[in-house]
């Protein structure tokens, strides 16, 4: 069974840095595009960033120069180094990751708060 479990959540002040890690575990025989969501209190989920396995990144504007996805193929992680944080960066992100195990399919994981508050 294939897991993705998220860290590094936290309370940080405004101008603060977090970074988020996700790994995977389990019968993964191949991890295509990694990516970061997260949903505000009352809002949708949004994407906040992708990376793909040649390491092709994407992010949404709202987070353009503050963040920065990379991972790590050989231990099948993605991580979000998240620089100049604002209120409005507060929400609970989650990591999915589009993976070939025994089937073919995108997982999530549970997810890690993330606050913004002095």
């Amino acid at each position: 069974q294939v897991q993705l479990v998220e860290s590094g959540g936290g309370l940080v002040q405004p101008g603060g840095s977090l970074r988020l890690s996700c790994v995977g575990s389990g019968k993964i025989f191949s991890i295509y595009t990694m990516g970061w969501y997260r949903q505000a209190a009352g809002k949708q989920r949004e994407l906040v960033a992708t990376i793909t396995s040649a390491g092709t990144a994407t992010y949404a504007d709202a987070v353009k120069g503050r963040f920065t996805i990379s991972r790590d193929n050989t231990k099948n992680t993605v991580y979000l180094q998240m620089n100049g944080l604002k209120s409005e960066d507060t929400a609970d992100y989650y990591c999915k990751a589009t993976i070939r195990s025994v089937s073919f399919l995108d997982y999530w994981g549970q997810g890690t708060l993330v606050t913004v508050s002095s």
